[in-house]
């Protein structure tokens, strides 16, 4: 299975497992998430959108896995990103894709349901990454 999705996954414990997440100001919550491109690894282009969607220089430490999204077919590639430490608990990014956007980022606890505010496929990227990360049982 050939992905064509690249989803980079940014995460922090304070306390808990947090995810770096951001609100589209026309698609709710979402994860940084893009296509990738012809020629290029699923780890290049997850740092590729990790720049252009967050703003984040990053160094991609290992694979998640693999994710079939039932809804569009499209085979989504996860990998563990590293950013520089003390992110803020908040922030804003211009992202020029799409004649630009202003994304605003924020971290979402892993062990957390998604809110109806979450785009539908991030509500499956985030279970299928809760699984991945924390278990069946979900613990942080």
């Amino acid at each position: 299975m050939l992905a064509n999705k690249a989803c980079p996954v940014v995460l922090r414990r304070q306390g808990a497992l947090e995810i770096l997440a951001f609100r589209h100001p026309l698609a709710g919550l979402q994860l940084v998430k893009g296509t990738r491109e012809p020629g290029e690894s699923t780890s290049a282009a997850a740092l590729r959108e990790l720049a252009e969607e967050a703003g984040l220089e990053g160094l991609a430490l290992r694979p998640l896995g693999l994710w079939q999204c039932a809804l569009t077919g499209q085979t989504w590639a996860f990998h563990e990103c590293q950013v520089a430490d003390g992110l803020p608990e908040a922030w804003s990014h211009f992202c020029t894709d799409d004649s630009g956007h202003l994304f605003r980022f924020f971290w979402h606890p892993l062990a957390s349901e998604p809110s109806d505010e979450w785009h539908p496929l991030f509500q499956g990227a985030l279970a299928y990454l809760r699984q991945q990360l924390l278990g069946a049982a979900g613990d942080a």
